[in-house]
């Protein structure tokens, strides 16, 4: 299996609906083993854009080609629940269809094993998107969609999600696209920012994209000088709630991990 094989394709993919484009004349190319993020302001289109790939939302110009046969794996932002419907994580897994030693294994591959006939509804913010990335999971999927993957999780779990998200492609050799908004902690997770308005605005390289005039203009200077400075040595690894346990932790400069007290 080539880590470089191509996955997604979107040529000038545009979505319009009674105004102007939602998305307008978006290129992107996602391949295996790549981890891409897309960050933009409210209203800059990246959910549109998910829902692409995905074939939810049709395209109104431009092309989409997805692998043939590529299975995807997608969490999405928020899951709604109604509290007066018994669920365990177990039933709710089980809804993928897959057989219940796949769903086992892919909840023991997010590190909450343990969660599997307890109820959904009393999981924390960091125990249920691990739930929900196992949902994904439990496919095998090529390509793993996530859409504000740290949602209602706190600063000292943010990082371990995203140490999980790397850790899952490498074991999966998947392609991973996601959204973001926690631009500091994702700029440690992520091969690729995609900057989006409406338009690509920048791309590039983590440590390189806080220096596109774009990138200022959309975030601010305040916003690009600190996470010019902000680099993540990426050699330990975080538990559930963020704690390292593993690798060097006095080489990392993750400086809110200093502030918050992960480190």
């Amino acid at each position: 299996m080539l880590m470089t094989e191509c996955l997604v394709t979107l040529k000038n993919a545009t979505v319009r609906f009674d105004g102007p484009p939602v998305i307008d004349g978006i290129n992107l190319t996602l391949n295996r083993g790549d981890i891409v993020t897309i960050i933009g302001p409210n209203g800059a289109g990246k959910t549109t854009l998910i829902k692409s790939i995905l074939s939810i939302q049709k395209l109104s110009g431009g092309e989409i080609w997805l692998k043939p046969g590529a299975r995807i794996g997608y969490v999405p932002q928020h899951l709604i629940l109604q509290p007066t419907l018994p669920l365990s994580v177990r039933r709710f897994l089980m809804l993928t269809g897959e057989p219940e030693a796949r769903c086992r294994e892919a909840l023991a591959q997010t590190g909450v094993s343990h969660l599997f006939d307890a109820s959904i509804h009393h999981l924390s913010g960091g125990e249920k998107q691990r739930v929900l990335i196992a949902r994904a999971l439990a496919r095998n999927p090529d390509l793993l969609v996530l859409d504000e993957p740290a949602q209602g999780v706190d600063i000292n779990g943010q990082a371990a999600l995203y140490d999980l998200i790397r850790t899952l492609r490498d074991q999966l050799q998947c392609g991973v696209i996601m959204i973001s908004h926690d631009l500091h902690l994702v700029m440690a997770a992520t091969d690729q920012v995609i900057c989006l308005n409406q338009h690509i605005c920048c791309s590039g390289r983590p440590e390189d994209i806080s220096a596109d005039p774009a990138f200022i203009e959309t975030f601010g200077q305040q916003v690009a000088e600190s996470l010019a400075v902000y680099h993540h040595h990426h050699n330990h690894q975080h538990t559930l709630h963020g704690d390292v346990v593993a690798g060097d932790g006095d080489a990392c400069q993750h400086e809110d991990c200093h502030s918050h007290g992960t480190h």
